[in-house]
């Protein structure tokens, strides 16, 4: 089985800041392209600290969220090219979206990568009421449930989404709804698994 190996970076939308200037000479944004709240969010938050140390500049964190995280990479995008404007990227946003949305930007072209972060593993988590302790578990009860489980995932056509999709197809039987841009805990109240 081939693994989905979610890399992130953080992107510039410029390939050097202005000679004039020492850089950075005013504060920098960092953009994240989803609601605030999330993995990426906390990541580019952690980076942003570790930033305004390093830099002695500070550093503003902008969640720019909707559309797959296609809306704050256009931002980006379109934002001056000289350094004060950057985003942290993900597989959403610089893979599935390049493949799946006409996008107003090149995402190979209007972008040039800084440095690939850790990346962080994918988990299921359920409610309580689900009555596997183990995958193992789960899948047998999945199975004994054909389509009566639910998944939410934070969006239509991410990561989550998709390993959802996959696990339909194996042979598991999940309905994958579209959930709203929500915290993980929130959907659980509704759902079975995310």
């Amino acid at each position: 089985m081939t693994r989905l190996l979610t890399f992130v970076f953080v992107l510039l939308a410029a390939t050097a800041a202005s000679a004039q200037e020492s850089y950075p000479a005013r504060p920098i944004t960092l953009v994240v392209p989803f609601p605030p709240g999330g993995v990426t969010d906390t990541l580019a938050r952690l980076v942003a600290e570790r930033m305004k140390a390093s830099l002695k500049q500070t550093v503003v964190v902008e969640n720019v969220g909707g559309a797959g995280g296609s809306i704050g990479m256009g931002r980006v995008a379109r934002a001056a090219p000289d350094g004060y404007t950057i985003a942290i990227g993900s597989s959403e946003t610089n893979v599935f979206n390049a493949v799946s949305l006409a996008l107003n930007y090149d995402v190979v072209t209007d972008f040039t990568p800084i440095v690939q972060l850790p990346a962080y593993p994918f988990l299921i988590v359920s409610t309580n009421a689900v009555p596997a302790t183990t995958l193992e578990e789960l899948v047998a009860w999945i199975k004994a449930n054909p389509a009566k489980v639910t998944q939410g995932t934070v969006g239509y056509g991410n990561t989550q989404h998709l390993c959802g999709i996959h696990m339909a197809t194996m042979h598991y039987l999940i309905k994958s709804p579209f959930c709203r841009v929500i915290p993980v805990p929130r959907i659980l109240k509704r759902m079975d698994l995310s």
